[in-house]
């Protein structure tokens, strides 16, 4: 018996939903990947194939939304854990925030033109505009304050509201830290 679910496919270190109709779907029901060729898509309606982040293939494998092939076979989520621990650095510590924020209902999206890890909607791209910003740190790094004022005032000439996020694992728990502008 054939998956109806959507298939995603390595190639090189990229993970691409082909099928167009399959990833549109998926796009469609939540913003997830990016069209391929399509610097922003006007509406939910594309018709290109898929590109998942690493977070977003490993959050929709452990949903069960999608399936994920390497050379013509399926691959297990602990294969392709392993595989997004190999290319992207920091991977566990940032996969929790993005998984937590989109159990809270968030649209996550990349946040490298903001300065951030994330950027983060209430509703989605083109919906409305991200009032968030996080920065994850791993739990054991130290903070320097003067990286944590030009975070903030990046995110503050772009309108959002910084937040750090770092996780902690004595009680599993993702822990967010807002900073705000304020005049004395």
């Amino acid at each position: 018996m054939a998956s109806s679910l959507p298939v995603a496919t390595i190639i090189g270190s990229r993970i691409i939903v082909l099928s167009k109709t399959q990833g549109a779907k998926l796009y469609k029901e939540g913003f997830f990947g990016k069209p391929v060729n399509i610097h922003k898509p006007k509406d939910t309606e594309v018709d290109a194939p898929l590109e998942l982040s690493l977070f977003e293939a490993n959050y929709l494998l452990e949903q069960r939304r999608i399936s994920v092939e390497s050379g013509g076979r399926a691959i297990s989520l602990e294969e392709l854990a392993k595989f997004s621990r190999e290319n992207f650095r920091l991977f566990d510590e940032l996969y929790a925030v993005y998984k937590d924020l989109r159990e809270k209902g968030y649209v996550v999206r990349p946040g490298m033109k903001f300065g951030s890890d994330f950027a983060v909607y209430e509703y989605g791209p083109g919906i409305d505009h991200a009032p968030f910003v996080i920065h994850v740190l791993p739990s054991s790094a130290e903070v320097d304050p003067i990286e944590i004022v030009r975070a903030g005032r990046l995110s503050h000439t772009v309108r959002k509201k910084f937040i750090l996020a770092t996780l902690d694992r004595s009680r599993n728990k993702v822990l967010y830290f807002m900073f705000m502008w304020w005049k004395a």
